[in-house]
């Protein structure tokens, strides 16, 4: 008889977290590096615009394309593909000689790691009742901060001990090993052995198992004709720039408009992660609190949430204007807090909103309009920031989750509306406020 481990799925989740950790650590290792890679290769602050775009112009396309890819094949191979991919291309980075290299290498990272949003949200559907999904969301997306975290130590060590050329072989290398672990352990719910029958019961709470219907292939055209999906794609386009300023950007605007060096950077850089790692958690809990204490739907719950964070993202206005380089490293953390916040909650609604069979889908497509937006907001800055300074697309970032809020509520209504649905997000909603 095989062992049986109780609470699986937070071990399941946790390994999930670990590769995204190694997502993060790779995505971010450029732009820690950025001031040395730039000096050492003669790269002009435009170019490093085409650069980082390059990394964004496939990353939306890899959303929808890998979320896709483990619909179809599974998680564990999908996933495990997708990982194996981002590393050795960011081992690669150590070999260029010139910002075309880059380009190129940025652009292959993009596609592979836009999967771990997706990849996070079908292990959520697939492992967790619907009151722990944006919890679940939450925890997986803590290793984006982390990631970012443990990026400006390692890298900052690595070229100072090394080289830069060093430094991304080591972050790629780290994957690898990763990948490993996730294929040794990482099973479907139905094919894991140590899951109990109550876990697997708990799981399964509220919704009926059909298991044509979670391997039936996902419809794309069904998909873009509902609303509920421009309802969640569309603040993804307003939020997503707030995170992609401050894994990017953030570190080159330490040291051109701050005058941090490097050693500075390393530690002050990782700052906002720990902030965005409270708020990944914080993004996931307050939903469920309010439908225990004020009988708020878990849905209505979500939208709540997104819009607090909407409001204290307000802050980064100010990023620019501050004279104080602490102040302004306070503001970047209270947007990265707000950021996590109000994304880990529209995240998880794509759960909440299609069946399981299109959770990863649904999550790339959206993902393709929170890249889109991203992009268009990196090319923006890489064009203009030498003119203008950082200070006008701060404000820009501070206001534009005010109106993703507002899409929120106008455009989505809560419900399945998806072919093969068998049960529909206000009957579970009722039975879990039924319940509390």
């Amino acid at each position: 008889m095989a062992l049986k481990i109780k609470g699986l799925r937070w071990w399941m989740i946790g390994l999930l977290t670990l590769g995204t950790v190694m997502n993060y650590l790779a995505r971010s290792s450029l732009a820690v590096a950025a001031p040395t890679v730039m000096s050492d290769l003669h790269i002009t602050t435009q170019q490093y615009g085409w650069i980082t775009g390059a990394f964004l112009v496939l990353y939306p396309i890899g959303g929808p394309v890998t979320g896709y890819l483990m619909d179809r094949i599974g998680l564990r191979t999908g996933f495990l593909l997708c990982g194996v991919m981002w590393s050795v291309v960011c081992m690669l980075h150590g070999l260029v000689h010139g910002w075309i290299g880059l380009f190129v290498l940025r652009g292959l990272l993009g596609l592979a790691e836009a999967s771990f949003i997706p990849a996070g949200m079908r292990a959520a559907a697939f492992w967790f009742p619907s009151k722990e999904r944006a919890l679940a969301a939450g925890i997986f997306n803590v290793g984006t901060s982390v990631g970012a975290i443990l990026a400006p130590p390692l890298i900052a060590w690595s070229i100072m001990r090394y080289n830069w050329e060093t430094a991304f072989v080591i972050a790629g290398a780290l994957g690898l090993v990763w990948g490993g672990l996730w294929f040794a352990f990482y099973r479907h719910p139905t094919d894991h052995p140590a899951l109990t029958k109550a876990e697997s019961d708990y799981i399964n709470e509220g919704h009926v198992v059909d298991a044509a219907a979670d391997a039936r292939a996902p419809n794309l055209i069904s998909i873009l004709r509902q609303r509920n999906f421009w309802g969640i794609a569309l603040p993804r386009f307003f939020a997503d720039p707030v995170w992609g300023t401050i894994v990017f950007w953030m570190p080159l605007y330490l040291s051109q408009a701050r005058g941090f060096d490097l050693k500075t950077i390393a530690a002050t850089a990782w700052l906002p992660f720990v902030a965005a790692d409270i708020g990944c958690l914080m993004g996931g809990t307050i939903s469920v609190w309010l439908n225990k204490h004020f009988r708020i739907t878990l849905f209505n719950g979500k939208r709540v949430v997104f819009t607090i964070g909407a409001i204290i993202m307000t802050a980064m206005c100010g990023v620019g204007f501050v004279k104080d380089p602490m102040m302004a490293i306070f503001l970047l953390c209270l947007g990265g807090f707000a950021h996590q916040t109000l994304s880990i909650s529209v995240i998880s609604m794509s759960a909440d909103l299609f069946p399981r069979n299109e959770v990863a889908t649904v999550t790339g497509l959206a993902g393709l309009s929170a890249g889109i937006g991203n992009l268009l907001f990196t090319l923006v800055i890489g064009t203009f920031v030498t003119v203008v300074g950082y200070a006008p697309f701060f404000v820009a970032l501070g206001v534009g989750d005010l109106i993703g809020a507002a899409i929120l509520w106008a455009v989505v209504k809560p419900g399945f509306t998806g072919a093969g649905v068998r049960s529909s997000l206000k009957r579970v909603d009722a039975t879990h406020t039924a319940k509390a």
